[in-house]
């Protein structure tokens, strides 16, 4: 989890420096604001943890500019995704604001983040799931807000069917079901069995802890393990599939 790169002592400028581009700029511009304790940072690997929320972080940061309006449930939905303790908080605030206020486009972001979790596809989607909370924090996902998710998944390199499953998590249709699974409505019952407890394998929150993932990590496959599960739960509702054998899984 977090351990020692707490946002409290995290050096900014030696991290910053690290990761650099422009994500590794935003942490620089907190130096003033973070104890620089890592002498060590410029000669290691950036840490996972702090690229994943920095990048989740920054991207919210520009859709609510891109946005115009940052709802108090945005606000909620970000403080629920993003734990850490009060006093570290502040700083994770003020990483937002410096990201909100920059120059460089959200693209930029994207990029460097799609680079640096290239080799772990799995925390991209993660990052999109976390940013599709966000969105749809205030009982709505606006047009805008969908071209910019849009924008963020093709540049990760997700697919369109990829984009579609992971917004019927978020945003209620018809077939939510089939398209939250990424299934065919053609697949046997064995086969959506199957399927099913693939996605579980790769989302459940179990792998995330397991990896040393910061808790907004955690958070976001809790929320998407369960639903998955109200999806599988409506496909057997559906189907009358007999449940001899439960296929279902719990976070």
């Amino acid at each position: 989890m977090w351990g020692k790169f707490g946002w409290g002592k995290l050096g900014g400028a030696g991290i910053g420096l690290a990761i650099g581009g422009p994500l590794g700029a935003l942490l620089g511009a907190l130096a003033g604001h973070l104890l620089i304790d890592d002498a060590n940072a410029l000669f290691r690997p950036p840490p996972r943890q702090v690229v994943f929320t920095t990048g989740l972080v920054a991207l919210a940061a520009k859709m609510a500019k891109a946005d115009g309006v940052v709802t108090g449930s945005e606000i909620r939905a970000f403080h629920a995704i993003i734990e850490a303790p009060a006093e570290e908080f502040a700083q994770i605030a003020r990483l937002f604001n410096v990201a909100k206020a920059t120059t460089a486009g959200f693209e930029a972001y994207a990029r460097q983040l799609a680079a640096l979790l290239a080799d772990e596809p799995a925390l991209l989607e993660d990052v999109l799931d976390g940013l599709f909370l966000i969105a749809a924090a205030d009982g709505a996902l606006h047009e805008h807000e969908l071209a910019y998710l849009a924008t963020v998944a093709r540049i990760f390199g997700l697919s369109e069917a990829d984009f579609a499953r992971i917004e019927a998590r978020h945003v209620h249709r018809t077939d939510d079901p089939y398209v939250i699974l990424g299934a065919d409505r053609g697949m046997s019952d064995a086969e959506l069995r199957r399927l099913y407890r693939r996605r579980i394998a790769e989302s459940h929150p179990d792998r995330e802890i397991a990896r040393g993932l910061p808790p907004e990590a955690v958070r976001i496959a809790t929320d998407r393990t369960a639903a998955l599960n109200a999806a599988w739960d409506e496909i057997v509702r559906q189907r009358r599939m007999n449940e001899k054998e439960p296929a279902k899984v719990t976070s």
